[in-house]
């Protein structure tokens, strides 16, 4: 897996966040493709405009709590793309509530629940898992 690249993109409006991310990133060795979208419109733009390209993302991490279209709301617009292609989900959120780890267990695209900040060995793990 080490050589193929990985394509990641990180929905998430907190720039402080994604500059976490993107150093956990390079720290993994792993050849990793990292897109980040501010909100889920831009998000679901991007996954438009790459859909039939080698750069669609393999796995998404989505923040719940963002502006225009928040994590649920990218969601609910990713399934109305009927994307068939394989792409694992998993909500980022420094949410701690137990309803929004329930409600993500209600969208079968979504793999997990990670609770911020994103930790190495916990990225790793997402991309050993990816096919």
């Amino acid at each position: 897996m080490m050589d193929n690249k990985i394509n990641l993109l990180v929905i998430d409006d907190d720039d402080i966040n994604i500059f976490i991310i993107k150093k956990i990133v390079e720290k993994t060795g792993y050849n990793v493709n990292m897109v980040s979208k501010a909100n889920g419109l831009l998000a679901i733009d991007h996954l438009k405009a790459t859909l039939g390209h080698t750069d669609f993302p393999q796995l998404i991490l989505i923040d719940i709590n963002m502006p225009v279209l928040n994590g649920w709301e990218f969601l609910d617009a990713y399934d109305a793309l009927n994307i068939t292609k394989k792409v694992d989900m998993y909500m980022l959120s420094s949410s701690v509530y137990e309803n929004d780890i329930e409600k993500a267990k209600t969208y079968a695209k979504v793999k997990g629940f990670i609770s911020k900040p994103l930790s190495i060995e916990r990225l790793i793990e997402l991309f050993k898992l990816l096919d």
